[in-house]
């Protein structure tokens, strides 16, 4: 594929330098090999020739209009003015249908089967498949072909020659997109600014409550050792009291004794 580039831009540039010592007929027919040779897909340069820009008005005018067709149109616009246009050799043909393709891939990345078939005016999907596929090989067109949904997915394609009038809406488009970068860049310095604020609202909330339970263990541990210091106190000085109604239990228990023992009996009447 490096070996296929290369080898264009060596033809691109020979052909440059013949344009500019070349005039009348003889520029129309290197016009003509220019549009059919493989691999040259550009011809904005061209057009800036001086030798090239005479064939602009005069009997030659088809020829150039051809060139400038083949910097901008595609096949359709071509199929509209062919009665104005010199005719097409299947090389030339195949290459503007192959610069078409590519148009079409600028604006859309699904490209349908039957889209394709009535922009190129082909016959059937044979036809149109292998066209495609001669366009991926030139390495103009990257993708691939969807049989069973009959789309051209579309990953990469070249660019096309520029018209003069062309770079206003473009550098619209483009500003529109710097508006739209610049407004995501300031929607996410303003996440990220939340985001460092939460951060260091929650470093202050674990602090805090690292902090509280230090403490509370220091409170704890401080409670602990004198209670416990209490009971060991208390243990070694008393015995611990029984509860009331165990005392309340012994006293009858004792008085129920004594009764028994003395042997006498008791009545009201007494």
């Amino acid at each position: 594929m490096a070996t296929e580039v290369k080898v264009s831009c060596q033809s691109l540039e020979q052909f440059l330098v013949l344009a500019k010592t070349v005039r009348g007929a003889a520029l129309v027919a290197l016009i003509n090999q220019l549009l059919e040779v493989p691999g040259v897909y550009v011809f904005g340069e061209f057009l800036e020739i001086p030798n090239i820009q005479e064939l602009m008005t005069g009997p030659y005018a088809p020829s150039y209009q051809l060139l400038s067709l083949f910097a901008y149109g595609t096949f359709s616009d071509y199929m509209a003015n062919a009665a104005n246009l010199p005719a097409l050799t299947a090389a030339q043909r195949n290459k503007l249908r192959h610069l078409s393709i590519v148009s079409m891939a600028a604006r859309v990345k699904c490209i349908p089967y039957s889209v394709l078939l009535l922009e190129l005016q082909l016959k059937n999907l044979r036809e149109l498949e292998d066209l495609i596929i001669e366009a991926i090989y030139a390495d103009i067109v990257q993708g691939k072909l969807d049989q069973r949904n009959q789309l051209l997915e579309v990953d990469y394609s070249i660019g096309r020659d520029i018209r003069a009038q062309d770079i206003s809406s473009m550098s619209r488009t483009l500003q529109e997109w710097c508006s739209s970068c610049e407004a995501v860049l300031i929607g996410i310095e303003d996440q990220i600014g939340r985001a460092d604020q939460y951060k260091e609202h929650q470093l202050k909330v674990k602090q805090q409550v690292e902090s509280e339970v230090l403490n509370l263990k220091k409170t704890l541990k401080a409670t602990g050792g004198s209670v416990q210091e209490s009971e060991q106190h208390v243990m070694e000085t008393r015995e611990p009291a029984a509860p009331p109604d165990q005392r309340q239990s012994s006293k009858k228990a004792s008085k129920v004794k004594g009764l028994r023992g003395s042997g006498k009996i008791w009545s009201k009447s007494n």
